[in-house]
């Protein structure tokens, strides 16, 4: 949504932003409401008020672009008749003809790599010539999404912070490549910058976000000697007063090095949270998806990192009914689940993506299949991450209070990140303490704590 403008006209038109996706989209999404705001636009507060109803759309798979379909749908019948109707985000970069052929109501696309053109795109649109005010800094005529630190007032004590764009990896299942581009890290200078005002602002918890965490810094223009890393950029930030916790989400295993693990253990702002982008166990399988790895090299990795921080928490994704996925592959990969024991794990069905090099490749799972296998790894992991949690009954942890439900303070400790995975409720607290409890009652994916006296 649009934050409080620093520059206004009584005319200003009022904009309404939707955001699908993932937590990348809605850090554009917030990003693209600070240019709003410092370019005058006012946030409206429904779509039916607004002069410009706006979709950040997914494309990531058929599902998300049917959602992102759907909303835009909605929107253009929950807009008051005038209003313009502006399509950005992932699916407007890879898919931007096919969406302008398809619905015609759409008066605006803006890829990804054009939202420098989205200012002058709207002032056309709503043909708005805004007035220079006095004592305010002139508008600036193009403004660089990545670079922007500027976010809206937030409204919750986490915030997600995106370290980079784009990815360099080739894996045969996945766009992004093709919508975002190849990797383009941030200055560490902006991204300190960027916290930085989260954290005076009252956010305690910085998740940091890229398609490539682990590989930041090695597209940086720079000597060998003077390109930061992940774990440099890691020091360099978690130093910011009042910066209570830093999470990191997407790591794509062999970019996991000795040092990012220890430097998770060290360094008391860094939760051992390890977000394990595995994809799958069997070796074969893995190599057809231009992953590395399988099982074994998957379970190595798990206990190196569990013999130098025995309590951290594991999560992560997995892709089922890849083509030439056999029943003994999905055995395969039950039995690591079984094996690695994750507190936390997502499962997704194979998802065709044109100009993918899976896309042509023949053996495709039936899609009914597809859903019972699905069905069969949720079931094994759903158990065992009962049983994780069964097992933190007693310990004391430190939690974050994201809000307050019908009257129940809900919170995360450092095993739980905000939205995909399990919530805690307390007996005290209010959004924005971090409070330490006793967990006393497991329920399923999520716990209960008492806090201490």
């Amino acid at each position: 949504m649009v934050g409080s403008p620093t520059l206004r006209a009584m005319s200003a038109p009022r904009v309404w932003l939707t955001t699908l996706g993932c937590s990348k989209n809605q850090v554009d999404s917030e990003k693209v409401s600070a240019m709003l705001a410092e370019s005058g636009y006012i946030d409206a507060v429904s779509p039916e008020e607004a002069d410009v109803v706006m979709v950040n759309t997914c494309a990531f798979i058929e599902d998300a672009r049917r959602e992102s379909v759907e909303a835009i749908l909605d929107l253009e019948e929950a807009k008051r008749d005038g209003a313009k109707l502006v399509v950005i985000g992932c699916m407007a970069q890879r898919f931007g003809t096919d969406v302008a052929e398809a619905l015609p109501e759409v008066d605006a696309i803006i890829g990804l790599d054009r939202y420098g053109e989205l200012i002058g795109q709207l002032d056309a649109l709503t043909d708005w010539h805004p007035v220079e005010l006095a004592g305010v800094a002139p508008r600036r005529s193009k403004l660089d999404i990545l670079d922007l630190t500027d976010r809206p007032a937030p409204t919750m004590p986490y915030a997600y912070v995106k370290i980079a764009e784009g990815c360099d990896k080739t894996c045969a299942f996945c766009a992004i490549p093709l919508i975002r581009g190849s990797q383009r890290s941030r200055r560490p200078t902006d991204i300190r910058a960027e916290m930085a005002g989260l954290v005076a602002r009252g956010v305690a918890e910085i998740v940091l976000v890229a398609q490539d965490l682990a590989a930041y810094g090695r597209d940086i223009d720079a000597p060998d000697s003077d390109r930061p890393g992940i774990v440099d950029l890691l020091r360099f930030v978690t130093d910011i007063e009042g910066l209570r916790r830093v999470r990191l989400l997407y790591l794509y295993p062999t970019e996991i090095r000795p040092a990012l693990i220890e430097e998770m253990a060290r360094n008391q702002v860094m939760v051992p949270y390890f977000d394990l982008s595995l994809q799958h166990a069997a070796p074969d399988l893995l190599r057809s998806m231009r992953r590395p790895g399988g099982a074994d090299r998957h379970l190595e990795l798990i206990a190196r990192i569990r013999a130098i921080h025995p309590e951290a928490a594991l999560r992560s994704s997995f892709v089922v009914g890849f083509p030439g996925e056999t029943d003994i592959h999905v055995d395969q990969l039950s039995q690591f689940l079984e094996a690695a024991r994750l507190d936390w794990a997502g499962f997704f069905p194979y998802s065709i993506e044109p100009g993918t090099a899976a896309a042509d490749l023949g053996g495709r799972v039936d899609e009914a299949e597809i859903g019972a296998r699905l069905r069969e790894v949720s079931t094994i992991q759903d158990e065992i991450t009962a049983a994780r949690n069964v097992g933190q009954v007693g310990r004391r942890l430190e939690i974050l209070v994201d809000l307050v439900e019908e009257g129940v303070p809900v919170g995360r400790s450092y095993r739980e990140a905000p939205e995909i995975d399990g919530m805690i409720s307390l007996d005290a607290g209010t959004p924005g303490d971090l409070v330490t409890a006793e967990i006393i009652a497991s329920y399923g994916t999520d716990l209960s704590a008492a806090v201490s006296g």
